[in-house]
């Protein structure tokens, strides 16, 4: 596997960039184009990381594509076409996006999302987007979350099996599915779980860690890896597994120095487990 983070920099240009993950042990990044109007430079930065040997683990394509407003979700999904057309240009793992939600906040809970007619929606969404691109390269992929599909291993299979895309595939975020004290306290298996059901699907993870707390009702916050209760013995030994160009990402860290922290305790573990990151 190769694993990634983001680095924090005063001046960003192709070769600082590089350089930057270069220095800080990273061998995956992702997407350093944010927006359309920094295309012209694309091709300076796929230079700069195939010098310093760096994948592209992702592109965010981060919208709701399923919003119950039409004039919203239209342009969520027309957004997702070209950024997934950005990642078959550029060859990386996945374009990665949510499902999205049936109500106004677009990462939010809604008592609609796990409806039958919301499943459906998913499906006809992400041909959509797939059959718009047609890729080749790169898959398109929906990141998990607790409250809608795909929220678990089986739930993601089942849009496998429903979308039918060769270029749908499957990102793996193993926190973002524990959600509550059995899970947590179980993670390993439900870890073990996802690999075996979908493994030959996998093509990004990302890496952050999940602590309990005591206040009720349940109440659970992400926190940097090593600080909380998710498996990575388990974690990294079934993405092992995997093809060896694999992205782990480290995410939603805020400093180089809180990344620099989350890379040392997951080389350390790895380093245990006599596995080349």
């Amino acid at each position: 596997m190769r694993l990634g983070g983001q680095v924090f920099l005063e001046e960003k240009n192709p070769e600082s960039w590089a350089l930057a993950h270069k220095q800080a042990g990273f061998r995956a990044a992702t997407c350093p184009i944010d927006r359309e109007d920094q295309l012209h430079e694309l091709d300076l930065y796929m230079k700069a990381a195939s010098e310093h040997d760096i994948v592209i683990s992702e592109v965010g394509a981060w919208s709701n594509p399923i919003s119950p407003n039409e004039q919203t979700r239209r342009e969520a999904i027309a957004y997702c076409q070209r950024r997934l057309e950005l990642a078959e240009r550029i060859g990386s793992a996945v374009c990665v996006t949510i499902a999205g939600s049936r109500g106004e906040q677009w990462d939010g809970p809604h008592p609609d999302n796990f409806s039958a007619n919301t499943f459906d929606l998913i499906v006809e969404t992400v041909r959509d987007i797939i059959d718009a691109v047609k890729p080749q390269r790169t898959v398109f992929a929906l990141e998990m979350m607790p409250w809608v599909f795909p929220d678990s291993a089986d739930t993601y299979l089942d849009l496998i099996k429903a979308i039918d895309r060769q270029g749908f595939g499957v990102h793996f975020d193993p926190v973002n599915i524990i959600s509550s004290p059995r899970a947590y306290y179980r993670n390993g298996d439900l870890i073990r779980d996802f690999f075996s059901k979908l493994g030959p699907y996998i093509r990004n993870c990302h890496a952050k860690d999940t602590l309990l707390r005591s206040n009720l009702t349940v109440h659970l916050d992400e926190v940097i890896p090593g600080q909380g209760m998710l498996d990575y013995r388990t974690f990294l030994t079934e993405l092992h597994k995997l093809h060896p160009d694999t992205p782990l990402m480290i995410e939603h860290l805020k400093s180089n120095e809180e990344y620099r922290e989350a890379a040392d305790y997951i080389r350390g573990v790895a380093a245990e487990l006599r596995i080349p990151l």
